[in-house]
């Protein structure tokens, strides 16, 4: 019997993932019209295992800056030109499966609700306890139901909203998603988060080094996709980029600005942090519920600043200087 969703293709992106690929496709098996495997440059034989099940692969030309922007672009144009009347597409990630019934869920929901260009669900870290950087991903992927301002990388989009928009951004090392979100918006289309399994992630982050990695990056992409569109009202992106800024830099920059009127009364400015850090604890509490992991992710979100004020410092200064945008990767 045939169980594939009609119209509906998916896009399965990744580098190196081995094992991880393979329950990805494994998850994927007949739930759409077609599976297109975009592979950047892996080394351990994912292309070729692809192929071997019988998924269409993009190989992308390594010889060009890679990023997961482009691979996902890649994997578009060859699923729109070999399958007619394709109406919705799913975006996976190579350590990514896809939960049982997400595909006709979103389907489903796009068909009733013809506003929404984008729905995402709900994303579980696979192995949360593994590190503490992988229980600060299974809270990061937490979301209520909801209207949302933007998506991560696994999602399902109407694929003629995604081609009248111009798809990612390939000039974007990370953050593609929420750019093009703000795209999508203001063409007039929102985005939903439904409360069901939409996928289960492997983010296999065991050291602090990759988790700075990490969120050097994301604070790389929140000044890149401000660049892009700079004195667009769109207070989702600019008060996310100048937060970093205030957080990381505005509060010790007050502490000394205050030293010679208040002397060592001024660092009482630093109590900010706790204020910070308690608000995040209690905002994140109530969506994720465990009370350990939801202090461990407001008390990183507040190291994370520094992190991010280093990406936002590294986009500003490459743009100055006219540097090409390369991919940061941390696993």
């Amino acid at each position: 019997m045939d169980n594939r969703i009609q119209d509906t293709g998916v896009i399965v992106i990744g580098r190196n993932e081995g094992d991880r690929l393979k329950r990805c496709l494994a998850s994927l098996s007949m739930k759409a019209d077609a599976v297109v495997y975009v592979d950047s440059g892996s080394t351990d034989g994912s292309a070729d295992y692809a192929r071997s099940i019988g998924v269409g692969v993009v190989d992308l030309d390594m010889s060009l800056p890679f990023n997961a922007g482009r691979a996902r672009n890649a994997g578009f144009s060859l699923l729109s030109r070999t399958n007619q009347g394709l109406k919705y597409v799913q975006f996976v990630d190579g350590d990514c499966e896809l939960s049982e019934g997400w595909i006709s869920t979103a389907k489903e929901f796009l068909e009733a609700r013809q506003e929404y260009a984008i729905v995402i669900g709900r994303l579980k870290e696979r192995n949360p306890k593994a590190s503490v950087y992988n229980t600060l991903c299974d809270v990061e992927w937490t979301r209520p139901e909801g209207d949302v301002p933007s998506c991560g990388g696994i999602f399902m989009v109407r694929s003629a909203a995604f081609s009248a928009c111009g798809g990612f951004n390939e000039t974007m090392i990370a953050g593609e998603e929420p750019e093009l979100s703000f795209r999508l918006r203001e063409a007039g289309w929102r985005l939903y988060c439904l409360s069901r399994p939409m996928a289960t992630h492997d983010a296999a982050i065991y050291r602090f080094s990759q988790w700075w990695r990490r969120t050097v990056r994301g604070g790389y992409a929140y000044a890149h996709r401000c660049s892009l569109h700079i004195g667009k009202n769109d207070s989702y992106l600019r008060v996310a980029t100048m937060r970093v800024w205030f957080w990381a830099l505005g509060i010790p920059a007050l502490a000394v600005a205050l030293w010679p009127l208040f002397g060592p009364w001024s660092t009482l400015v630093f109590l900010g942090y706790f204020y910070k850090l308690m608000r995040g604890y209690t905002s994140t509490a109530k969506v994720f519920g465990d009370r350990r992991a939801s202090f461990l992710y407001a008390a990183f979100s507040v190291i994370g600043g520094w992190a991010q004020l280093a990406g936002q410092i590294d986009f500003l200064a490459k743009n100055a200087f006219k540097k090409g945008h390369k991919i940061m990767e941390y696993k």
